[in-house]
């Protein structure tokens, strides 16, 4: 199982749309949009859960710098909080 980011998104996209365009490489799981607490508008950003590696890498590699709603997407594998880059020192 792997869960994968999916960036850049238009404001516009949908959990559907995620869906259907990930669904091309295999099975997905779940597709979590990220939204605003307050208003409920999307962030630009997503997960994309896929029960399977191989069709995982398979969609990363194929929707990674494609374009949905004229902006281009930023896809692949998510990182545990614990793993990302920091952002500078945590002192």
């Amino acid at each position: 199982m792997m869960n994968i980011y999916v960036g850049n998104l238009p404001y516009s996209a949908t959990e559907d749309e995620l869906r259907s365009a990930f669904a091309a490489y295999g099975d997905v799981n779940s597709v979590n949009l990220i939204t605003d607490r307050d208003t409920g508008q999307s962030k630009g950003f997503a997960f994309v859960e896929m029960a399977d590696n191989s069709a995982a890498d398979a969609a990363i590699k194929a929707l990674n710098e494609t374009a949905m709603g004229g902006r281009n997407l930023k896809v692949n594998q998510a990182k545990p909080r614990g793993e990302r880059s920091s952002r500078g020192p945590s002192w």
